[in-house]
């Protein structure tokens, strides 16, 4: 057969598999052919450049920016969902049920799931609606907080516990002290310790991702640090986001070791030990914070939206141009 009729029948077979929708049997049949030389023309053609597959789905935007957030930062999964607003709870709630499908789809028996506080958090418990039974525990990764009782830690575990079918631990202390001493002497304490070592042998750990900008930052409603103390975490010591109420840096870098030395939980270089971490947070005012979370490598799976994803990636390129 000459290279002329060759290309003219991988055309036709191509023609009737991709744009008429034949199997290569039905295709083998029309044209008295075997199944295994239908297969044998069709991997010939893709491999010669014959065939150019376009997805364009109607999020496929969002799609595009998931690939482009795991080249740039080596994550192994990311969701971007359409944009959140920055107030109001039912766009949180959206965000929710992407992180509750998430964890269910990567949740397996016998894991030990280690969970932090926050709206975020509290959105996946509201969202979340398994179809079976997990034989999980699930353990606070910090303290309790002040305030409003649905962002806290232990709350969540309970709750998220009660919903999965699995086993819950508490961690009776706040997560915020005066002192370090203080905080060395609760972390001493038999039953404080008992759960940070449950919690240090977590193989999955779920977390928000805070900021530190006092005028929108939540955190500073449920602690004992006050916008004082946040403004100057930001000025004086770099900080840009929080994962557990320690604070890092745009590098990633823990920062502002006055008050994480006050902290009780596990600290970010403890929080690196645990072999799967997905973040969840969301729009604009989050991009910063998660910037430096992914720099500082923190999470393997992000749980995010569109205006989050393009400020990250935005920060990125500002970055490295800058640096080229």
């Amino acid at each position: 057969m000459s290279t002329y009729e060759t290309v003219r029948l991988m055309n036709t077979i191509l023609t009737l598999y991709y744009v008429d929708g034949l199997t290569q049997t039905e295709i083998a049949q029309r044209l008295n052919f075997s199944t295994a030389k239908v297969n044998r023309l069709l991997l010939q053609a893709r491999e010669q450049g014959y065939v150019t597959i376009t997805i364009r789905t109607p999020f496929q935007q969002l799609f595009d920016l998931e690939d482009r957030l795991k080249a740039v930062f080596g994550l192994q999964h990311v969701v971007v969902i359409p944009a959140v607003a920055e107030s109001g709870s039912s766009p949180l709630n959206a965000l929710g049920v992407a992180a509750a499908e998430f964890l269910l789809t990567h949740l397996r028996d016998g894991d030990v799931l280690g969970i932090g506080g926050g709206s975020a958090i509290h959105a996946l418990y509201q969202a979340i609606s398994p179809a079976r039974s997990y034989k999980v525990e699930i353990v606070p990764l910090i303290g309790a907080v002040q305030g409003e009782i649905s962002t806290d830690s232990n709350y969540l575990a309970a709750h998220l516990a009660e919903r999965l079918g699995g086993k819950a631990y508490q961690l009776h202390a706040p997560v915020i002290v005066d002192s370090r001493e203080q905080c060395e002497t609760l972390k001493s304490m038999g039953p404080v310790k008992e759960i940070l070592d449950i919690a240090r042998r977590a193989n999955v750990a779920i977390v928000g991702v805070g900021t530190v900008d006092a005028e929108v930052s939540r955190f500073v409603q449920f602690t004992a640090l006050s916008a004082e103390d946040m403004t100057r975490i930001a000025r004086d010591c770099g900080g840009v986001g929080d994962i557990n109420a320690f604070v890092f840096d745009a590098e990633g870098k823990p920062c502002a070791q006055e008050y994480a030395d006050r902290v009780l939980g596990l600290t970010l270089p403890e929080l690196k030990s645990i072999p799967y971490r997905i973040g969840v947070a969301a729009t604009e005012t989050k991009a910063l914070p998660l910037y430096g979370a992914l720099r500082g490598g923190y999470l393997h799976a992000l749980i995010t939206d569109e205006t989050a994803a393009h400020g990250v990636l935005g920060l990125f390129e500002q970055d490295f141009r800058k640096a080229t």
